[in-house]
């Protein structure tokens, strides 16, 4: 056996940047969606975090996880997005929630399903982009604190905070909107 040759058990194929991009982008897209609230503010990020991703893919597909490092470049890019007038103001997406196939299962009345959707929107636009973050990578993403603090950078404690204050807040205007509605 020459020495130069390599078994074939330790030659890994990698992924095009093309082949990555065809096989993911619907992903990409539903996370921003649901980190930003707004769906063309979301394919706007995920056009930046893709572009930005083509240059470095060598890198890129040579981490242990092309995926996570590109979801973390669109958590990144959402957090330090410069046009504030679209984060203090977030769209509610009613009907592009329902048609996200989110885990409630089948919605009997769609009617209904938008509305709590446009609702859940409502709520989720009065967080700060690191508490509705936060609540993202918890329940969409299912990651634990740890991991969470490290995609954001501070300490788990501070994840357990934001997740606190965030739901507080969504309690508290929960409450509102039905309080509200018990009036009229």
């Amino acid at each position: 056996m020459p020495l130069h040759k390599r078994p074939a058990a330790t030659v890994v194929e990698s992924v095009t940047f093309e082949e990555f991009a065809m096989a993911r982008l619907q992903s990409l897209l539903r996370y921003a969606v649901v980190l930003t609230g707004d769906r063309d503010l979301a394919q706007d990020v995920v056009q930046e975090v893709l572009a930005r991703a083509h240059s470095r893919w060598r890198r890129i597909s040579a981490s242990d996880s092309p995926e996570a490092y590109v979801r973390r470049m669109v958590l990144n890019e959402y957090l330090s997005w410069r046009r504030s007038w679209q984060f203090r103001h977030v769209h509610a997406v009613g009907e592009r929630l329902v048609d996200l196939d989110d885990a409630r299962g089948g919605v009997v009345d769609h009617a209904e399903g938008v509305v709590e959707a446009d609702a859940l929107w409502a709520r989720l636009s009065t967080l700060g982009r690191k508490q509705r973050a936060v609540l993202v990578l918890r329940y969409y993403e299912q990651l634990e604190d740890e991991q969470i603090a490290d995609l954001i950078g501070c300490a788990p404690a501070t994840v357990r905070s934001h997740a606190s204050r965030a739901l507080r807040t969504l309690r508290l205007s929960e409450r509102e909107r039905i309080h509200a509605e018990e009036k009229s």
